[in-house]
């Protein structure tokens, strides 16, 4: 799942007057539907984002700070679990850029949409949990035996999902 990419431009033309100029500024982006594996931001919501400017001889550095909620699902009970991410991310823009560490820009304007939304990827939670002390599923829920008998009847309940996703080998055509 990816977020419809609204662009991130900031102006810079009047930072740039003089090398050492700074600047902070605060915007509100759209930053819904960007996920990983196990978490995502909800469709709709907008980041906010905290964002130092500096004014160099031959470009503008950027360091900013992005603050969005997410959610997902604890990778010890499975149940819903979200919060806010706080993540920070620091550009170097510049008029001749090396294609390496250096990001090009036009001299008016620099574009932050893919600082953004790395910053927000890279900082969701890979194994989300609802809290540090969560003891993991709830036993009467899913309980445990050792008893003979059918398999199936003994099976977590919440593995029915992946039996329809196997991949049989002899069902593949060509």
């Amino acid at each position: 799942m990816t977020a419809a990419r609204s662009r991130v431009l900031v102006p810079v033309a009047e930072l740039r007057r003089r090398p050492g100029n700074r600047s902070q500024v605060d915007l509100e982006v759209p930053a819904g539907g960007l996920s990983t594996s196990s978490a995502s931001t909800p469709e709709g919501v907008e980041a906010q984002v905290h964002l130092h400017l500096e004014s160099q001889s031959d470009g503008v550095t950027v360091t900013g700070t992005v603050v969005v909620p997410w959610e997902g699902w604890c990778r010890r009970c499975l149940g819903a679990c979200g919060g806010d991410l706080e993540a920070e991310f620091a550009e170097v823009f510049s008029t001749h850029p090396d294609g390496v560490d250096l990001l090009p820009f036009d001299g008016d304007a620099v574009d932050l949409t893919d600082a953004v939304h790395e910053a927000i990827v890279l900082g969701l939670p890979l194994a989300p949990l609802c809290r540090q002390d969560c003891p993991g599923p709830e036993p009467g829920a899913f309980p445990v035996s050792v008893e003979s008998g059918d398999a199936s009847d003994r099976r977590d309940p919440r593995w029915a999902a992946l039996d329809e996703l196997r991949f049989d080998p002899g069902e593949e055509g060509g």
